[in-house]
């Protein structure tokens, strides 16, 4: 006779952050306390219907369970036990999020139907009932709470005052990364228009080191008495929100994407209008990475260069962060993609994410592998987040009526574009900056919508392949200066 366990209860958190860590399959270790480790086999995504997890209790037993459905859209999760030391047979587990409007929670129903050995039903009934869906209550919660997203049993809004100094990375003087330095600071509440946010994950991007090395003095003036922080986007929670904002609450999961520097800190204040609501689907450290790369790959293909099948591209550094994206939504789009890229193993990675022809030129010679790759004609469009070194070639490459990005010059500065050197064929050149593209709210939001939706069907996959830690953030501008990473770069306070 099967066996049933249904065991319901209300958290005091959004919903989109609860199921933010529901539908990741293998997060229970990081919140469940009877989890000792877990992991997906076969390097599948813990999001991927089909994938396995196997785990170990923290008594010893060890399980495989396999998820058999996710939506979205219902909140809902089911699961079944392939594999199990511990005697539950032919066991499958429902678990199901539903809003509850009065104040913004969440109803959480958890179930579970299966078998046991003979005399053996109500001591696994009461393991399932109370060591594994009501612990898991209560351990999320805790889980919640830790992180700033849950308020405490009872309480009103979030507190204004901060359980801990908050942590900042500060520049007193421009130079290489070893100006970088972790110290605390006070972040005051916000004040009208600004909410207070407490960060999980901070993305970094090339602009960051341009701002280091004082390339861009008037955007981050530095000095001894008020050193500047870096940073452009991050994602966490809602702390407390400041007079007048009302389409965000505390508790809620939130990114940002600012025109102005500061990121890299634990908790910060920004303006309201440069905050997004995350959906569901998109976890904390993704959507650090992904709104300046992936807005940044969205206006690229869709204002400037108006891809569309048959559209010949070349994309530098075609493995690096926005590299991916472009390579990864333009062939979505139906155009021939080449990229240069500097190593064997990023030709690789590049041509996983779309690109048609990836060609190792660490020397920067490429205009002739471009030609021979479109039968003499050139590229369309060539995206140049290089700058300098790549100037002569660019222009070799280009098609006539061509098209030249000049997006960012991670090598060098570009040199000025001669009228001489475009009218031969009537080449044009953009050198465009992505915050006036998102200076309308409207047009911001379009933006990140389409990109959301990229990654929702699976044209865009941020693989964040570097984590470090908030304190260690010389060392993530050293590995990416030296072109040790691929794909996107965060930091976690």
């Amino acid at each position: 006779m099967l066996q049933r366990v249904v065991r319901s209860t209300v958290i005091d958190a959004p919903i989109e952050r609860v199921w933010a860590v529901i539908r990741d399959f293998n997060s229970h270790d990081q919140w469940h306390d009877v989890v000792e480790v877990s992991r997906i086999e076969r390097n599948e995504s813990s999001d991927q219907v089909g994938c396995v997890r196997s785990f170990s209790l923290k008594d010893g037993h060890r399980i495989r369970e396999q998820l058999l459905t996710l939506d979205d859209r219902e909140h809902r999760s089911t699961y079944c036990i392939v594999e199990a030391t511990v005697p539950l047979q032919r066991y499958v587990a429902t678990v199901t999020l539903k809003p509850v409007t009065d104040g913004n929670r969440t109803f959480w129903h958890w179930e579970s139907t299966f078998a046991t050995p003979p005399g053996m039903e109500a001591e696994l009934r009461q393991m399932v009932a109370t060591g594994v869906y009501e612990a898991g209550f209560e351990n999320l919660r805790l889980h919640l709470r830790e992180g700033g997203d849950l308020r405490a049993p009872g309480s009103a809004p979030m507190p204004t005052a901060l359980p801990q100094p908050a942590r900042r990375i500060a520049l007193r003087r421009y130079g290489g990364p070893e100006e970088l330095e972790a110290e605390h600071c006070e972040v005051p509440a916000p004040r009208a228009g600004e909410v207070r946010i407490r960060q999980r994950a901070i993305g970094v991007n090339f602009l960051d080191v341009y701002l280091r090395r004082g390339w861009i003095p008037q955007l981050l003036p530095v000095s001894d008495d008020a050193p500047g922080v870096l940073g452009m986007e991050a994602a966490g929670s809602v702390l407390d929100t400041g007079p007048g904002v009302s389409h965000l609450r505390p508790g809620d999961r939130v990114a940002y994407l600012g025109p102005m520097p500061g990121a890299y800190c634990s908790v910060r204040c920004v303006p309201a209008d440069w905050v997004l609501r995350l959906p569901a689907a998109v976890e904390d450290d993704t959507a650090a990475a992904l709104l300046l790369k992936g807005l940044t790959a969205d206006y690229l293909l869709h204002d400037l260069g108006r891809v569309r099948a048959g559209t010949r591209l070349l994309v530098h550094a075609a493995a690096g962060g926005v590299g991916l994206f472009l390579c990864a939504w333009a062939k979505a789009l139906g155009a021939r993609v080449l990229g240069t890229v500097s190593t064997p193993d990023k030709a690789r990675l590049a041509r996983e994410h779309g690109c048609d022809l990836a060609i190792v030129a660490p020397a920067g010679a490429f205009a002739a592998d471009v030609l021979r790759a479109t039968d003499g004609r050139g590229a369309d469009v060539i995206y140049d987040g290089i700058g300098g070194s790549a100037h002569a070639e660019n222009l070799r490459a280009l098609a006539s009526l061509g098209h030249w990005v000049a997006y960012g010059h991670a090598g060098s500065a570009h040199p000025p574009f001669a009228a001489d050197d475009l009218s031969p064929k009537s080449l044009s050149v953009s050198v465009p900056v992505l915050f006036h593209y998102t200076a309308s709210r409207e047009r911001y939001e379009a933006m990140a919508a389409r990109t959301f939706d990229a990654v929702r069907r699976g044209i865009l996959k941020p693989a964040i392949r570097h984590r470090y830690a908030l304190a260690d953030a010389a060392s993530a501008h050293r590995d990416l200066e030296g072109r040790l990473t691929t794909g996107q770069v965060v930091l976690q306070p």
